[in-house]
């Protein structure tokens, strides 16, 4: 147990600096200010899988907080909160989708789609506008226009490059009973 404890620390640091990294500066404008299409959320997708609910939102709350203050303001607690939120959701299916026993089939690949869609359309469509609101002040229809926008690039890009990087990685673990002894 110490080991994985180890495992899940050192995998939500390389996490947190991957998604800080990726979100910071691997960003494509989306049309909507302050709202990008990034892999951030892939990779996100791919580690709370693998790691579960308290790994993923801490990569996702410490990965958010360390690209919010890169800008040199205070972090946006109500994106932060989402990104945190995205993480937990989708890390709750770790034990329905058998990434780490070399499983990624169709059962997955659905289970996996499904987890960070309804993940990052609450995240966005409703956590973060709601906050925006109650915390900033800012107007509804500026929040939840970047909500909605937020929500179509970061399911896409969880579920497209964050579904492959998942195929890839389970293609690499050797399944029970798949080793002869000669």
């Amino acid at each position: 147990m110490k080991n994985n404890s180890i495992k899940t620390v050192v995998a939500v640091g390389i996490g947190a600096a991957l998604f800080f990294v990726l979100g910071r500066f691997v960003a494509i404008p989306s049309g909507i200010p302050n709202t990008n299409f990034t892999l951030q959320y892939a990779i996100l997708g791919l580690l709370a899988i693998m790691y579960g609910p308290v790994a993923g939102g801490l990569m996702g709350f410490i990965g958010h907080t360390l690209i919010d203050l890169s800008w040199g303001g205070s972090p946006w607690w109500s994106w932060v909160i989402a990104s945190a939120f995205v993480g937990v959701v989708v890390g709750l299916f770790a034990k329905k989708v058998s990434l780490n026993d070399g499983e990624f089939g169709k059962k997955e690949i659905i289970t996996f789609a499904i987890a960070n869609i309804a993940a990052n359309v609450i995240a966005w469509i409703v956590i973060a506008p709601v906050l925006d609101i109650l915390i900033y002040a800012e107007p509804a229809n500026k929040v939840f226009a970047q909500g909605a926008m937020a929500a179509v690039v970061n399911s896409v890009a969880s579920v497209v490059v964050g579904g492959l990087l998942c195929a890839a990685y389970a293609k690499t673990i050797a399944k029970k009973g798949s080793l002869d002894k000669e």
